[in-house]
């Protein structure tokens, strides 16, 4: 019984790691762009992660990680990002 669930915690944690994907009633990519750029950013990257929209947004040339709400493109987590 053991190995079975130390093999099935292996077998769970080993496999690719699948990307999120929008649900049905979320924005589309270009309605959420358009919805940041009216709170003042301009979109760079955006992708679906973990039940919201994530991604990264330019504002007088500073560079922002942020979250949105999936359904209203609501910034919900912005985050001004250092250089490396």
């Amino acid at each position: 019984m053991m190995k079975t669930i130390m093999m099935m915690a292996v077998l769970g944690f080993a496999g690719p790691a699948l990307a999120d994907r929008p649900g049905s009633d979320w924005l589309s990519r270009p309605a959420l762009t358009r919805a940041i750029a009216g709170q003042g950013y301009h979109v760079t990257e955006a992708e679906a992660d973990d039940g919201h929209w994530e991604g990264e947004m330019t504002k007088a040339k500073t560079l922002y990680e942020f979250h949105a709400d999936p359904v209203t493109g609501r910034l919900t987590k912005i985050e001004r990002k250092r250089g490396d």
